[in-house]
């Protein structure tokens, strides 16, 4: 009874979607239903045409929105994006926070290149005048857990040791590092934030911690950014 109350509830949360969103869902479903093969595994190159365009960086100049990225390494792979403008409340640019970001999709699908992922990196950055580093974590099924995890710490370990890699010509503020995710994202910056306070490590200090969710129900991004310690964010 419980089930089919949830599957009920599900498909009136579907219905009520803007019709291109439940267009993408599908268009989504049915790349995905493609691309997999019987043992679980995953056709990545189809899946990378059918579905998984990917965006590239822009290091020379930047976009519409004043953004550049940079695909760097941070102990694992990532794409950091930046802008070397002041902002409105600045007279030249001061050193910036840093958002590491980590992009939704089962463990299994996507990475920091994937064109939407790409845009709302862009967009946190130009809104919160933050560096977003975007980790490309390793996927399931070729990578068993915790490979996601370790990925992230990695990423971290090193924004916190080593600071921006070399080719980003703006400075970060490195008592100011935020985890933020959407979807199976959440849950690494959840569990990175966890091992990152257990362990105790010095050089970084999170501040806060929250997850993104991208409520298409209601049309609506709710997205908490908090990076100065003790200040609530933007809701």
């Amino acid at each position: 009874m419980a089930g089919d109350v949830a599957r009920e509830a599900l498909r009136a949360r579907v219905r009520a979607m803007p019709w291109a969103v439940r267009l993408q869902l599908r268009a989504l479903e049915a790349g995905v239903d493609a691309t997999q093969r019987r043992d679980g595994t995953i056709n990545r190159f189809l899946f990378s045409l059918l579905v998984d365009r990917d965006a590239p960086a822009n290091p020379a100049r930047p976009d519409a929105l004043g953004v550049r990225s940079v695909d760097a390494s941070t102990g694992v792979r990532a794409r950091v994006y930046f802008s070397s403008a002041p902002t409105a409340t600045e007279t030249e640019p001061s050193p910036r926070p840093v958002i590491v970001y980590f992009n939704g999709g089962g463990f299994t699908y996507f990475s920091a290149a994937t064109r939407p992922y790409d845009a709302l990196c862009r967009t946190i950055c130009r809104e919160t005048g933050a560096v977003v580093v975007s980790v490309s974590y390793r996927l399931a099924p070729e990578h068993r857990f915790p490979a996601a995890y370790d990925d992230g710490e990695a990423a971290l370990r090193y924004l916190a040791t080593t600071g921006l890699p070399a080719e980003i010509p703006v400075r970060a503020d490195l008592a100011r590092y935020f985890l933020a995710g959407d979807s199976a994202g959440a849950n690494i910056a959840q569990h990175v934030a966890q091992r990152w306070t257990a362990a105790a490590t010095a050089g970084c200090r999170l501040t806060k911690q929250r997850a993104v969710e991208r409520n298409t129900v209601r049309s609506k991004n709710r997205s908490i950014w908090s990076i100065e310690e003790g200040q609530s964010g933007k809701e």
